[in-house]
């Protein structure tokens, strides 16, 4: 019989007298002292003679349990499960939702569940045998459940099988044990599209948060399949409120989807903004090797600039240099490079000696503007320099990680 609940401690530590007589000898003698002894013996037979070395000491470690440390024997559950299995002298009888009886002790039952031990005493007494019915889950259910409280062993086909019922029987009768187990269970792997529904109901009906989150989570990952199942449809005519929320937060996940993916997008565009700001004053302080007259050609030797953003900055520069219109309202490229320019100026903390063209002439421009216009900058500097922060300490925490 299969019994994976069954603690292998049993098969791998000594018997309790045995481990206190070991720790005691360990502690009182010395190694140093017992190997001579050990040795003598050896060298009196024969001094060529390969014997192979003794094994080392026990660890003192093992005298060392921790507090509340157990195992219960193979044989012990064995006993357990063979009690419940032949019903010897059993004085309950479980009648199930199809007429059939599972025979159990009324001391087992009322120890392992107080639920069940209530019910036990309310129970009337026929020629010496106390009847019970637990309806509305099948025959197999109750006899895994019951199995379970009288040894913890189980089949986990039959677990598999009848988990959904075992939950409900876990929580009916206060069995934390065989709760935790179950929750466990869906919560690794046993989770379908075609169950979650249900499951997500009995985890709300038994008080299991988690089960009941991560349900949750896996409708709004998969709505689209989940909403066309079996389970969807009898929840939606049983329970239009529980439909209600999950398309609540099906629809509230989508909009924060957007939100992030939106915000993204925008801290793009910042970043690319401060990075046009970077190569700006790059090109007009330092003077960029890339960027030049038309038929500048870039030596052997000379490498390309380490400035990302002069790149795309070298058609817009050359346009506005040649552009005949050169009017903020006119032309199109014109017009983003007269934005460029005056977002530099009220970057800028040094327009008397920068080098950028027109930054001191646009620090002046803006004492005439209109409020709604310098707010709109102000909102436009703060991101972009909000962008620069964020990349700058993202930066050195990975820096610092390597």
């Amino acid at each position: 019989m299969a019994s994976p609940a069954i603690d292998s401690a049993w098969l791998s530590s000594p018997s309790e007298p045995f481990c206190k007589s070991l720790n005691a000898y360990v502690e009182e003698a010395n190694p140093a002292d017992i190997l001579p002894v050990l040795e003598a013996p050896m060298s009196s037979v024969s001094v060529n003679s390969n014997f192979p070395k003794p094994p080392p000491f026990p660890s003192k470690i093992y005298s060392k349990r921790p507090l509340g440390y157990s195992f219960v024997p193979k044989e012990t559950k064995d006993t357990w499960d063979k009690l419940f299995k032949e019903g010897y002298d059993a004085d309950v009888c479980v009648i199930t939702e199809d007429g059939s009886y599972v025979l159990a002790h009324s001391n087992v039952l009322s120890i392992a569940s107080p639920v069940l031990g209530n019910v036990l005493k309310l129970s009337k007494v026929k020629h010496g045998m106390r009847y019970i019915k637990i309806p509305g889950v099948p025959h197999g259910s109750v006899s895994v459940f019951i199995r379970f409280l009288y040894s913890s062993c189980y089949e986990m086909e039959e677990v598999q099988k009848f988990v959904l019922h075992l939950l409900v029987l876990s929580h009916s009768f206060s069995v934390p044990a065989l709760k935790r187990f179950c929750i466990c269970l869906l919560e690794q792997g046993w989770l379908t599209r075609e169950n979650v529904i249900d499951v997500l109901e009995l985890a709300r009906s038994c008080d299991a948060p988690r089960l009941a989150f991560i349900c949750v989570r896996m409708v709004v990952k998969d709505f689209k399949s989940i909403s066309s199942t079996e389970g969807w449809k009898v929840m939606k005519r049983a329970n239009p409120a529980l439909e209600q929320e999950l398309v609540e937060s099906v629809v509230e996940a989508d909009t924060r989807k957007q939100d992030r993916q939106r915000k993204m997008e925008e801290k793009k565009v910042y970043l690319q903004l401060y990075e046009a700001m970077e190569a700006l004053l790059h090109i007009c302080k330092d003077g960029c090797r890339t960027i030049g007259p038309r038929d500048k050609v870039l030596k052997g030797n000379q490498v390309t600039c380490n400035f990302p953003a002069c790149k795309g900055l070298e058609a817009l520069v050359r346009h506005f240099s040649n552009c005949k219109t050169r009017v903020p309202g006119g032309c199109v490229h014109c017009k983003r490079m007269w934005q460029l320019l005056e977002l530099h100026s009220r970057m800028c903390n040094e327009p008397d000696s920068c080098k950028v063209p027109l930054c001191r002439h646009f620090k002046e421009k803006m004492q005439q503007q209109s409020k709604k216009d310098e707010t709109k900058w102000k909102l436009l500097v703060s991101k972009v320099v909000a962008a620069k922060n964020a990349v700058g300490s993202f930066s050195s925490q990975r820096s610092g990680f390597l």
